[in-house]
């Protein structure tokens, strides 16, 4: 009896060991969404960037990120995202977007950055905008009719619905072919961040090659 007592006493203990290890296993450094969502361009591999103008991290990440979206190979699709939030989310998201449709947001992104982040300027009012924009040679009328068109109201229901749907809840957020969501701090640094992406990069284009097979 005492010999079956001991036994017991060993596999609720070893038991209890193999718990103890799984409870202390690193988690994941990314969110695998539960509804993938489908990507901008069929048949590439989407690196999604979520952020915002008035965000620190997110501009301290720039020097980092762009970078890294210059050299990416031609099967991966690099998009930026605004997040809106309320308030001046929404503002510098509208910005973002109509900079975007005029075909001017690579030529000023880093000068908007900059006029927000170190000159401190607000750029909240469009009119406000349009006068800044134009020091960079963005054409003001055509601007503000941009930001208050049709077009870019159905843009702007667009992002909000896909940062819903990638159940974001701060930035800068990444989000990889529509599938797996991760932040610098889940990552463990902004350089560590990329490392990520490009694993999980490496990870779906094995995945299309073998279900092409």
């Amino acid at each position: 009896m005492r010999n079956l007592i001991i036994s017991a006493a060993l596999v609720a203990a070893s038991l209890f060991g193999v718990t103890a290890q799984a409870a202390e296993a690193p988690a994941a450094p990314y969110v695998e969404l539960a509804n993938p969502v489908p990507v901008a361009e069929p048949g590439k591999i989407e690196v999604v960037e979520l952020f915002w103008y008035g965000c620190p991290h997110c501009y301290a990440f720039e020097p980092v990120i762009n970078p890294w979206v210059e050299k990416l190979p031609s099967d991966v699709n690099f998009v930026r995202i605004p997040a809106m939030f309320g308030g001046p989310w929404d503002a510098h998201g509208q910005m973002f977007l109509t900079l975007e449709a005029m075909g001017v947001e690579h030529k000023v992104h880093n000068a908007v950055f900059n006029a927000i982040q170190k000159e401190h300027k607000k750029l909240i009012d469009p009119q406000e905008m349009a006068d800044f924009l134009a020091t960079q040679g963005v054409d003001k009328d055509k601007f503000l009719a941009t930001f208050n068109s049709f077009a870019i109201k159905g843009q702007i229901v667009k992002a909000r619905e896909l940062a819903k749907k990638y159940e974001i809840t701060g930035v800068p957020t990444m989000i990889v072919n529509g599938k797996y969501r991760f932040d610098i701090g889940s990552a463990g640094g902004a350089e560590q961040a990329l490392q990520l992406a490009d694993q999980l990069v490496a990870k779906e284009r094995a995945a299309t090659k073998a279900a092409a097979n």
